[in-house]
């Protein structure tokens, strides 16, 4: 597809079973059920080749929606990860404290 630039095309590809995938596969096979029940066609055995067609275009725009949504995520945390390393002053490392500084001490009330 060419909605991802160039430097998308150097992640990992997603898994192919990912939640855009099945959910739009879904969409797709329930697409294609409805339109039988419309045209008062029996809605599992009338069209199978078109309740497949769909189901697979459906998984495949699923697919590359989850490339897309990845190379999107990866812009956005690497242009957070370059502003800080050029305003380190912004992020100072905060103290450590134990977890006995943090908690107020208790008293057992008899």
């Amino acid at each position: 597809m060419g909605f991802v630039p160039e430097l998308g095309k150097s992640l990992p590809p997603p898994s192919v079973a990912n939640r855009n995938s099945v959910w739009l596969a879904g969409v797709g096979w329930c697409s294609a059920m409805l339109h039988n029940a419309i045209n008062h066609r029996p809605p599992i055995k009338a069209g199978v080749h078109r309740q497949i067609l769909f189901t697979t275009i459906g998984w495949f725009i699923g697919y590359h929606l989850t490339k897309y949504e990845n190379y999107t995520f990866a812009k956005l945390d690497r242009d957070m990860n370059e502003y800080i390393k050029l305003h380190p002053e912004e992020f100072a490392a905060k103290e450590k404290k134990t977890f006995a500084e943090i908690v107020e001490p208790f008293h057992p009330v008899r």
